[in-house]
């Protein structure tokens, strides 16, 4: 059954009651939740609520005929910290960047999949995005559903910044959050975006201390993140070409790949320009985590370690078009690694 209001899910209890039939239900997020309807009571204790997210890294391989055993020896490495063999890094270095430009969504994984035809992918995305852009306007209070849309679509621009903190004034000029924020927020509540929380400072817990105010916006899957952006820039992705808008692409991507193992996102800003893409709590410790589109330095990962004292951090990971090596307190693993940083 695929639902669109509370009043469904009120029906569920009495097929509960029944107990002859076990009933699924189904639908996107604004609709299960009823967005844009007058509030109904679910009875408690008659449903059980999955979150159903798009195919994460780790299953995209699987589809693409990975083997377990090939993602346990990647497992291995990674904590080993040796170098991934020559072959196998060049497979899975192609995997995430068709990963990047594919992203999880099943119908456009499927036809990669079978076709391996890009343009059907992109049109299988765009497609999607015009969906988000419907249900923004049939599921959104009136008021807000011009604000969503602009907010939405502000995206790209958004991480095409060097600075990629979310600012209300390039949604539009001279709007602030009191105009914008509940526009944004439904967008997020909806899964089509993740936010990603500024930290007042790099230690644990994250979460207490993490700034409301300062945030960036990905997309909630890269796929469609990709297909959002000017045509051609998803082929030089696939062709090896990684320098476009300024690194938003692996932000992005990283976002995807953390956000689907169930981590919170945060980074870390100071006024001084001084940045940390991702704070992650890895292995019991608070951990900072630089993406790098090719194998540039991370000058802020550095200048923290420089001053652990002052930041709070002993170690850090830079994710880069490279192999696994390490240097001193930076350990160096490639993009397609990011999956396995669990804190276990």
């Amino acid at each position: 059954m695929r639902y669109r209001n509370a009043r469904r899910l009120t029906a569920l209890k009495f097929f509960h009651l029944d107990g002859r039939y076990d009933v699924i239900g189904t639908g996107s997020l604004p609709g299960v939740s009823g967005c844009g309807e007058t509030p109904v009571s679910v009875p408690v204790g008659y449903e059980t609520v999955i979150d159903m997210h798009p195919l994460d890294f780790e299953e995209f391989c699987w589809a693409m005929g990975v083997a377990e055993s090939t993602i346990d020896l990647l497992r291995s490495l990674l904590v080993e910290e040796s170098t991934v063999p020559p072959a196998l890094h060049a497979r899975m270095r192609s995997l995430i960047l068709e990963y990047t430009v594919v992203g999880g969504m099943p119908d456009a994984v499927q036809s990669f999949v079978d076709a391996r035809d890009m343009s059907k992918v992109l049109s299988i995305q765009r497609d999607i995005v015009l969906g988000y852009e419907d249900d923004m306007v049939k599921y959104a209070p009136s008021a807000d559903k011009p604000l969503i849309k602009q907010c939405f679509k502000s995206i790209p621009r958004q991480l095409a910044k060097e600075n990629k903190k979310f600012q209300y004034s390039l949604v539009k000029k001279g709007s602030t959050a009191s105009r914008f924020a509940g526009g944004l927020q439904w967008i997020e509540d909806a899964g089509i975006t993740l936010r990603c929380r500024n930290l007042s400072i790099a230690e644990l817990p994250l979460d207490g201390n993490a700034l409301e105010d300062q945030f960036k916006v990905y997309m909630a899957d890269t796929g469609l993140f990709t297909s959002m952006l000017e045509d051609g820039t998803q082929f030089d992705i696939l062709n090896g070409d990684l320098l476009g808008y300024k690194g938003a692409v692996f932000e992005n991507l990283i976002a995807d790949v953390f956000s689907k193992m169930g981590r919170r996102l945060y980074y870390f800003r100071k006024d001084s320009g001084l940045e940390l893409d991702f704070v992650i709590r890895y292995r019991g410790k608070c951990v900072p985590v630089e993406v790098k589109s090719t194998d540039g330095n991370a000058k802020s990962v550095k200048t923290v370690l420089k001053h652990s004292e002052k930041y709070h951090v002993e170690s850090a990971i830079k994710l880069a078009d490279q192999n696994i090596g390490r240097v001193g307190a930076v350990l160096t693993i490639p993009l397609y690694l990011a999956f396995l940083l669990t804190d276990r």
